[in-house]
């Protein structure tokens, strides 16, 4: 073979022209392969483009129908379980304030345009019944109800001008069909907002098309057609509104003219190669002489490198650096991996390297055949030939000069796998140590005494706190700033003063969890000390808001129990109070009518007993409301406007209003709203303001003021007057309680403060009091 060889490249050496031409004929097959693969990559990069114009059309397109769907759904939303809509223009104007690309937003009861934002310049929609308008209208509203989704009417000549679409959300009210909720935008703002601008590419043209639901053939809305028959282009279609989109190449020559220049470059370059090989083969013949020289030269320094290679301490190979085949190994490296001489020489080096070392081997070694290494030196894992694992440290040395072709490099390996099995038994030992601090259920922790900077964490704090450790390590103040604002004054003298006179401290403070939350810590610090002097701090903190929670809830169970003994020993004493006065009434009128000697002195006492009998129905009609408030728990709360129902109160007052020519400041905010009982609502504002009235000042006309305000995040109800007053000193303690008067007023029952305190109190709050004789009284009522 060797022979055959050595003839076939003498006679291609002594034929220059005739090798020149065969070389020719390979390098323009080549190139027509090329040119070839070129066309075909051509074309499918221009496909890829067309793809992502496509791709960011529809995902444009696509945002906007969705936020239009969004507007129209939020339109729902104003509509009631009676199907009225409840601040439709506020809602309305808010959408369009922050949607300006809308035309309109409308609400289509039945088909007809009866509210629409805003109205100027969209007049001649209103009213507009769409199972009136066009046929291909009423089919396409048609279509929203029967699919029950948001369609997209349009491309379409809008009624009040210009072209447009047209998105409507058909509405159910207990499954029936109550009308739509709709938007309106421009095309040309759609096709804006969706990139299609014919001006954008040179290349590529936009084309927006339906297929109209009467005639069954497709539209085309852009200004200019394109015809597609014989173009490269890609559409997508979209089902909200049955749209088609095209993306079109027009210049479908771009690429015929790169693969001309690329042919005609390629026939330069087979001429011009051609015509060096044809040069070099000449000069070939001259250098075989000086090849022939060295030969000598170089047989003797190899047989000085076998002396040093074969007698090595270490494991040497030469490898090919381009096939990466073995091409010679000294006996050590035999002995390292169990192969015999031949075995090794029949193996590539990737072979022996183990197989999650070899991805990183290979990216050293690129670098290294670059030029960018001229050396590189690791630790990496063999295969033995048994199957064993050896640890080995590898050094690989290129046999090329700096900027020559690789052609053979150095490997010199030497046996370290005692020392990797030494140093992964200590790393085992650390994994153990660690796994048993995780399995930990606290936060281990560990900090330098003077700094009280933290050196470590366990993954704990991801459970406990959310935070991984790398965030915890981030910052030297992290602990610190996570603290509850509250704790930190404490923690500071804790840290400052407490920890140094001790070894062991125990301390329960509150942190900020990463998703804000709030978390109880019971952090138990011991102080390590070497030679009596502090030099570390060792702690562990444990989670401890389930214990504090169930604390704070025993004692608002204790509280609460508490307050409903005082109440229900209150209620006894009314009970025992009242109903013994009435009895005893009762009795004493009885024995009247026994003894009385005449009718009219008889119907004189029964018509006293039928008073009696009143008042203790009376007694016992608020005696059951008591019970009512106090002892119900299904008390149904709801979202309310304040001042919807401050309004109602005055309504309700008016003639009174009038009568005593009394001025009212209402300050109440029409936005705002608090969680709460209708009824007790209505209960509590009709009883201060009818209060503020009876007891207005004779010297002067009643100024009654009507507010609601922040206090200490919590919304307060203040209404004050300027009447009679009420003695705080002397009647305080006894101002809520029942039948409970200070005035003088015969219409007065001492019932009505009493039963708007236990309203109040049921709904979680709290009423406060603030008066001054002939000044005026200022009642507060604090929402929960």
């Amino acid at each position: 073979m060797a022979k055959k060889s050595n003839r076939l490249s003498v006679w291609f050496l002594s034929r220059p022209i005739t090798t020149g031409f065969i070389f020719f004929l390979f390098l323009l097959s080549l190139i027509s392969l090329i040119v070839t693969q070129r066309y075909q990559l051509f074309q499918e990069n221009r496909e890829r483009e067309i793809s992502n114009i496509l791709d960011g059309v529809e995902s444009n397109i696509e945002q906007s129908l969705k936020n239009g769907y969004t507007i129209a759904l939020t339109l729902a939303l104003t509509l009631d379980n009676n199907g009225k809509p409840n601040g439709f223009e506020k809602v309305a104007s808010q959408l369009v304030k922050t949607n300006p690309d809308l035309q309109a937003v409308q609400l289509v009861p039945n088909g007809v345009i009866k509210y629409i934002y805003p109205l100027k310049g969209n007049e001649a929609a209103f009213n507009l019944d769409l199972f009136k308008s066009p046929t291909r209208t009423i089919l396409e509203a048609k279509k929203a109800i029967e699919t029950r989704r948001m369609y997209y009417q349009g491309p379409v000549k809008l009624t009040q001008g210009g072209i447009g679409v047209v998105g409507r959300l058909p509405l159910f009210i207990n499954n029936e069909f109550w009308g739509f909720s709709a938007v309106v935008m421009k095309l040309d703002t759609l096709l804006k907002k969706a990139g299609i601008d014919n001006d954008k590419y040179e290349n590529y043209k936009f084309q927006l098309s339906k297929v109209n639901p009467l005639t069954k053939k497709e539209e085309f809305f852009l200004p200019k057609q394109y015809d597609i028959t014989n173009q490269q282009y890609k559409s997508v279609v979209l089902p909200e509104g049955d749209w088609k989109v095209y993306v079109i190449n027009v210049d479908p020559y771009g690429t015929l003219w790169q693969i001309i220049s690329a042919i005609l470059f390629g026939l330069g370059l087979t001429g011009l190669s051609s015509y060096l090989l044809t040069r070099l083969l000449r000069k070939q013949a001259q250098l075989q002489n000086v090849v022939y020289a060295q030969a000598t030269q170089l047989i003797d320094t190899e047989s000085k490198f076998k002396n040093i290679f074969d007698h090595a301490a270490v494991g040497i190979a030469r490898v090919n650096s381009t096939t990466g085949q073995i091409l010679e190994v000294n006996q050590y490296l035999c002995d390292f991996l169990g192969y015999q001489e031949n075995e090794l020489l029949s193996k590539k080096i990737k072979s022996l390297i183990y197989l999650d070392d070899l991805g990183e081997e290979r990216i050293s070694f690129k670098k290294l055949l670059k030029g960018e290494l001229r050396q590189f030196k690791k630790e990496s894992r063999y295969l033995g030939k048994d199957g064993t694992v050896i640890w080995g440290s590898v050094t690989i040395t290129p046999l090329w000069d700096e900027g020559d072709e690789p052609t053979n490099h150095i490997v010199i390996i030497e046996d370290v796998t005692k020392r990797k099995l030494e140093e992964q038994i200590l790393i085992d030992s650390q994994r153990r140590i660690e796994s048993l601090i995780n399995t930990i259920d606290g936060i281990v922790w560990e900090g330098d005494f003077s700094s009280h900077q933290c050196t470590f964490v366990s993954e704990k704090v991801q459970d406990i706190l959310g935070y991984s450790v790398k965030q915890w390590m981030s910052s030297p103040d992290f602990w610190l700033d996570h603290l509850h604002p509250d704790d930190k004054e404490v923690m500071q003298t804790y840290l400052n003063k407490l920890l140094p006179n001790g070894s062991q401290h125990d301390a329960e403070y509150r942190m900020f969890a990463k998703d804000g939350s709030m978390v109880w810590i019971r952090d138990i610090v011991t102080v390590i000390k070497e030679e009596d002097q502090p030099l570390k701090l060792r702690g562990i903190m444990i989670d401890i808001t389930n214990k504090k929670e169930a604390d704070e809830a025993l004692n608002k169970s204790f509280n609460l129990v508490t307050e409903q003994n005082k109440r229900l020993l209150n209620f006894s004493y009314i009970v025992s109070h009242n109903l013994r006065s009435h009895a005893g009434n009762i009795q004493g009128i009885s024995a009247l009518i026994e003894s009385a000697q005449t009718d009219d002195d008889r119907n004189e006492m029964i018509q006293l007993l039928k008073k009696v009998a009143g008042n203790l129905n009376e007694t016992l009609f608020n005696l059951n409301n008591i019970v009512n408030i106090q002892t119900s728990i299904d008390i149904e709360i709801e979202p309310l406007y304040l001042s919807e129902y401050v309004q109602r109160t005055l309504a309700v007052q008016n003639t009174q209003i009038l009568a005593k020519k009394a001025t009212i400041l209402n300050k109440v905010d029409d936005d705002i709203v608090v969680n709460y009982n209708r009824a007790y609502l209505e209960s509590i504002l009709l009883n201060l303001l009818s209060n503020a009235l009876r007891y207005s000042h004779p010297d002067r006309k009643p100024v009654i003021s009507i507010a609601c305000f922040k206090e200490d995040g919590q919304d307060v109800l203040r209404v004050s007057d300027n009447g009679i007053g009420i003695d705080l000193e002397k009647y305080g303690d006894k101002l809520f309680g029942i039948y409970q008067t200070f005035n003088g007023n015969a219409d007065a029952r001492g019932f009505g403060l009493f039963i708007s305190k236990n309203q109040v109190e049921a709904m979680g709050g709290k009423i406060e009091v603030e008066s001054a004789l002939n000044k005026g009284t200022t009642f507060k009522i604090y929402f929960k």
